[in-house]
């Protein structure tokens, strides 16, 4: 069984630090971070293809009516994950103020 992969093991074989396990696996998680909106809208175009190619087969598969309410439950999970990658991807400031205008217009009404 081979020692894991430390800063100190790293050392201790002369290799550099970032050969460590830890800092690739760091490395690689960061690949799957959406960071921008753009990125963020690819995304949701990516998602929106392979629903509507899902629901494609769900018409092929169930005729008539099932296969349309099947469809369109795929393009309605693309449309709640969108907006929840799409706040996500928003700067904390401009969060703030949308809950405040939305708390606002709640307790106005």
């Amino acid at each position: 069984m081979a020692p894991s992969q430390t800063a100190e093991t790293a050392d201790f074989r002369d290799w550099p630090a970032p050969c460590c396990v830890s800092n690739m696996l760091k490395k690689l998680a960061r690949l799957f971070l959406i960071k921008s909106r753009l990125e963020a809208w690819a995304v949701i175009y990516a998602l929106a293809v392979g629903a509507c190619t899902r629901g494609l087969h769900y018409r092929e598969a169930y005729p008539g009516f099932p296969g349309w309410l099947l469809f369109a439950a795929c393009t309605v999970a693309v449309f709640m994950a969108g907006a929840k990658i799409l706040d996500a991807t928003r700067p904390a400031a401009v969060r703030r103020g949308s809950l405040r205008r939305v708390v606002h217009r709640a307790r106005a009404a």
